[in-house]
C-alpha cells in the first residue's frame, strides 16, 4: 500500500505542476482562489513540457520547477509535520538540513515525473465556501485514458494573504503521513535523525549527479 500511494503521490504532486485544465468547470472565472492558483501555476509549467529540448535538461527542469513550485507550496510547514514528534527534539542545525533535503527530495521528484508524465486532465470538484475561513481542501479527480480515476485532493492553508499547499492526499491518503511513516522507521532502524538527514543528502546527491552526467 505504501509504495502505491507514494506512486501516486508523486503523481498528486506533478498534477499541480502539469497544466491539467479542469475537465467539467469550463474556465478560470468559474474557480475560487485556492482552485486558480493550483490552475494558474500547472498552466505555466505545461507551456514549458511541450519544449522538448528542455526536459532533455534535466538540471534545468529542476531549477525551474524548484522556482515556480516554492512561492506556493511551505516547506516550513511540511517539514515538522512529517517529522512529526521528532521535530521537537531535533537541533536547530537539524530542523534546517532536513527542509532542505526534503524540499531537494520532493523537487527531484517532482522534476523526473515533470519529465516523464503528460497525458493527464484533471476535473476539479466544488469548493466549499471559504468565507473568512484559514484552511481548504481542493478536491480533483484526476483522469488518464483507459484507467479510473484518482482522487488527487490538496490542503491549503492562508498564509499572509496567499494559499500555499502543505498536504495532498491520494484517494485518501495523505502524502504527509506517508513520509512521517517512512521517516519513523529510517529513524528507529538508524537510530537518529542525523543519521537519516545525512542517508538522505546522499541519495539526492546522486540521483542529481546521475541525472546530470
Amino acid at each position: 500500500m505504501r509504495n502505491r500511494t507514494k506512486h501516486y503521490a508523486i503523481f498528486g504532486l506533478l498534477t499541480l505542476l502539469l497544466g491539467l485544465m479542469p475537465a467539467t468547470k469550463g474556465s478560470a472565472e468559474d474557480l475560487q482562489l485556492p482552485q486558480q492558483i493550483i490552475q494558474s501555476v500547472s498552466s505555466e509549467l505545461q507551456q514549458k513540457l511541450q519544449d522538448k529540448s528542455f526536459t532533455k535538461d534535466f538540471a534545468q527542469v529542476t531549477q525551474f520547477v524548484n522556482g515556480v513550485i516554492y512561492p506556493h507550496t511551505d516547506f516550513d510547514k511540511i517539514a515538522p509535520l512529517v517529522l512529526g514528534k521528532h521535530w521537537k527534539t531535533a537541533t536547530t542545525e537539524e530542523q534546517q538540513r532536513f527542509k532542505h533535503e526534503f524540499q531537494t527530495l520532493l523537487v527531484r521528484t517532482y522534476s523526473r515525473a515533470f519529465v516523464e508524465y503528460n497525458n493527464w486532465s484533471m476535473r476539479f470538484l466544488p469548493l466549499e465556501t471559504l468565507n473568512e475561513a484559514t484552511k481548504t481542501m481542493v478536491k480533483t479527480n484526476v483522469l488518464q485514458p483507459h484507467k479510473q480515476p484518482v482522487e488527487v485532493n490538496y490542503r491549503m492553508f492562508l498564509s499572509n494573504g496567499e494559499w500555499k499547499v502543505y498536504d495532498i492526499l491520494i484517494d485518501g491518503v495523505s502524502l504527509v503521513t506517508n513520509y512521517r511513516s517512512t521517516f519513523n522507521d529510517e529513524i528507529q532502524t538508524k537510530g537518529s535523525l542525523s543519521a537519516v538527514i545525512d542517508g538522505l543528502a546522499k541519495r539526492n546527491a546522486e540521483a542529481l549527479a546521475a541525472k546530470e552526467s
